[in-house]
Formats: structure tokens, C-alpha cells, sequence
């Protein structure tokens, strides 16, 4: 038996018999789906890859070396086939917190929820490799999460978890498109499994509910126009997106929740993905407020934390501006005049404008006059700009 062709060591029966095994033991460790493809290139992935890396459609999160995006085996040379798996999250909060004129709450998306799922996702794929050494020494495996280089819908199509909707999210039968997706790529030759039939017909109901419009056409995203992109960058938003965020300080659910495949979908399989309704739906004013100590012992283990409080802050700031909450003044007015963070000032800034407009004239004439950033400094003159107008 050599390490590049497991396939020796095996006959076809033998296969069958440990891929059997280990989903027996998948389904016994929680996960939910689980399924088997072939290592081909991921060839029709190419052009589509390429037009979107062109036009620069792609996310800033995303591999950019394509070839590793579509070949598994330059990832893991000998690699012989693919494993998906599949655990399904909760779409809905036990005990809902609801917000009021004296506190407006945001929303966290459901995918971050509980744990962080790279974290559970990576702990149960750990399990599946130490399940496979100790039947195969010589196997040689590697995983990934989301952050990986493969397409993970793309993986799972092809091992029969789903299919890839129109809003370019993976479709279960079972459980929707409420599913965190994992992969392993092997030298262990497993039978592979079918792709499923398309299940989305003519429906469009995802591609008309965006409200960016990031959606050019059926599984064509223009990442840079997505909103759960746009709640994770760092720094400024451009205005042309500030209120269609809403109440999102994190991801957006939207595409997802207009599906037929999710209508009363909601599992709670997972105790470490449940939602706390006070996390997953904070009062904006306190959350404004968390320092970087409370703010890491609250979201820390959460998939919303890895880009730090900033985004998130400037999310619930935006918020307040969505809500017209004239409540917010003082906590407005002390962030423009005070917080260390440029982007934090500017869209401070511009949220007072959004309450009350040419009310806020004199603050904000206040404020120029003692702010040095420039991105600052414009932000609020174009604010001051529009005061005059009326």
C-alpha cells in the first residue's frame, strides 16, 4: 500500500464497507448530511470564477488563485475523492426580545448564532480524519471551512447534500438552506455519491428580494454589492448602501428567508449553535457602548467577533439613523466629538444628519472645527452641504 493509491489496499466491496461505516459513525457524532464525491477539476467553476475575479465581483474573503478554487488535487496531491458534510442551524430564537421607541434592538444573521461554526465544523471533521487514520494509517487527509480554498457549495452539489440555489446558497431538501458546510478531501478512493436535481425552477423570489440588487442574474453575486459582505468590511460605507442595512450588524438573512426550501424550516439539533436572544438581537445604545474587554467576553466565541467590534458598532450606528432614534443625541454627539476611530466619527456624523437634519447643524459645525481626519472632515461637510440645500 503506497500513500498516492490507497485504491490498492481495497477492493470495491471494501470501500463500500467503510464509507457505510463512517456514515454510521457522521450521523453518530451529529452531522447531519454527509456525502462523497469525486476529485475532478471543477472545470464549469472556471470561466464563472474568472469573470467575477474580472470584474471585481469577487469578495475580499474569497482564495485568489483559481486554480486552487477548482482542482482539489492541487490542494492534496493524490487526493482521491471528496467529503461534504452538512449540520443544520436554527432560523428562529426561542424567546425573542423585542425592541421599542426606548430601545431599538439590531440583528445578528443566523450564521452567526452560538459558536462559532468553523469551530465546530473543524472539531467535526478532526473526528472523521482520526476515524479514517485509525483504519487507514497511511491515509492522508485535509479539511476546510468556509475559509478553505475549494467552493464548498460547489463540493457539496456534486457529493448530493443539495443542489446550489439562485442566491448562490446550497439547498437541502431536509433542512433548507440552514446549513453549515465542511469538506475533506482523501486519498481514500470512496464511491462517489449523485448530484441532486435542481429544485429551484423558475422561482426568483431570492434575486427579487435583495435589496442591494447584488444579484446579477440566477447564481451570479457581485460580492462587493452583498450586504453580508458589506457588515463585515472595516472602514467606511458608501451612503448608497447605509440604510438598506436596516437593523443588520452582521450578515444578511434576507435571500434565505424569502425561499420556499426554508419556509418552517428551523432545527435545533446543535445545543452550541443556539441563539441567546439578547446576543443575537442586542439594544443598540448599549451595544455602541461595549468596550473591547466586554465586547470580546460576550461575542468572542461567536462567528460575529472575527472581525472585531468596529464593523459591528458602525453597523448599530446606522441603525440607530434607520430607526430615526432622536434618543440617541447624546450617545451621537459624544462619539463624533470623542471616539478614537475615523469611520466610527464620520458615520456618527453623518447618523445625526439622518435624524435631525438641519438640526444638527451646530454640532456638526462644532465637531469640524476641531476634527483633523479628513475622511472625517468630509463626511461631515457633505452633511453640512446638505443642510444648507434645504
Amino acid at each position: 500500500m503506497t500513500d498516492s493509491n490507497i485504491s490498492i489496499a481495497f477492493s470495491h466491496g471494501e470501500l463500500l464497507e467503510l464509507k457505510q461505516e463512517l456514515i454510521a459513525y457522521a450521523h453518530q457524532i451529529g452531522i447531519d448530511k454527509i456525502g462523497f464525491a469525486t476529485v475532478e477539476p471543477f472545470d464549469d467553476l472556471l470561466p464563472i470564477l474568472q469573470r467575477r475575479q474580472e470584474a471585481g465581483h469577487a469578495s475580499s474573503f474569497e482564495e485568489q488563485d483559481i486554480s486552487l478554487r477548482i482542482d482539489p488535487q492541487r490542494i492534496l496531491p493524490g487526493a482521491a475523492s471528496l467529503i461534504a458534510i452538512a449540520l443544520a442551524y436554527p432560523s428562529r430564537i426561542g424567546e425573542t426580545p423585542h425592541g421599542s421607541k426606548e430601545g431599538y434592538r439590531g440583528m445578528i444573521c443566523r450564521a452567526a448564532w452560538g459558536v462559532d461554526y468553523h469551530q465546530v465544523l473543524r472539531a467535526k471533521l478532526e473526528e472523521i480524519e482520526a476515524f479514517l487514520k485509525a483504519r487507514v494509517p497511511q491515509v492522508k487527509i485535509t479539511g476546510m471551512v468556509d475559509t478553505g480554498a475549494l467552493v464548498d457549495r460547489a463540493v457539496a452539489e456534486r457529493a448530493g447534500i443539495g443542489w446550489i440555489g439562485k442566491n448562490c446558497s446550497l439547498i437541502t431538501p431536509e433542512f433548507g438552506s440552514w446549513v453549515y458546510l465542511g469538506e475533506l478531501i482523501t486519498t481514500i478512493p470512496f464511491p462517489p455519491d449523485s448530484p441532486m436535481e435542481n429544485g429551484c425552477g423558475t422561482c426568483t423570489r431570492c434575486l427579487e428580494a435583495c435589496p442591494t440588487q447584488a444579484f446579477l442574474g440566477p447564481h451570479q453575486l457581485n460580492a462587493k454589492r452583498c450586504l453580508s459582505q458589506i457588515t463585515q468590511e472595516k472602514n467606511w460605507i458608501h451612503e448608497e448602501f447605509r440604510l438598506k442595512l436596516g437593523n443588520r450588524l452582521y450578515g444578511c438573512d434576507t435571500c434565505q428567508q424569502v425561499c420556499p426550501y426554508n419556509r418552517k424550516k428551523d432545527f435545533h439539533l446543535h445545543p452550541e449553535m443556539e441563539p441567546v436572544g439578547e446576543l443575537v438581537k442586542p439594544l443598540l445604545k448599549p451595544f455602541i457602548s461595549l468596550g473591547k474587554r466586554e465586547f470580546t467576553e460576550i461575542y468572542g466565541k461567536t462567528a460575529a467577533a472575527w472581525r472585531g467590534k468596529k464593523p459591528l458598532q458602525r453597523n448599530a450606528i446606522i441603525a440607530l439613523a434607520h430607526y430615526g432614534d432622536r434618543t440617541a443625541a447624546p450617545l451621537l454627539t459624544k462619539i463624533l466629538r470623542q471616539d478614537p476611530r475615523p469611520p466610527i466619527r464620520g458615520i456618527a456624523a453623518w447618523s445625526l444628519y439622518e435624524i435631525f437634519g438641519d438640526e444638527c447643524r451646530p454640532i456638526l459645525e462644532e465637531s469640524l472645527a476641531l476634527e483633523k481626519d479628513p475622511d472625517v472632515r468630509e463626511e461631515i461637510l457633505q452633511c453640512l452641504a446638505k443642510c444648507v440645500q434645504k
